[in-house]
């Protein structure tokens, strides 16, 4: 799934995404590190997997979109 980078905080390591119906979704520093990066900034295209629904939704990796 891809999203847009919303906000990120080098210190937690956390942040959120867009979805591209525009809702927000946080995600915490084990789905960043699940994805190797260090550092994000808003706006970049990211690819997030995602494990349950609803409320119970979470962001478990978050890495750069590549094509």
């Amino acid at each position: 799934m891809q999203a847009t980078a919303y906000t990120y905080d080098p210190a937690s390591r956390s942040g959120s995404v867009l979805l591209d119906d525009g809702a927000p979704l946080s995600f915490e520093s084990s789905a960043f590190d699940a994805g190797g990066l260090r550092l994000l900034r808003p706006g970049q295209r990211v690819r997030i997997e995602v494990e349950g629904q609803g409320e119970a939704r979470r962001i478990t990796l978050v890495t750069l979109q590549t094509l």
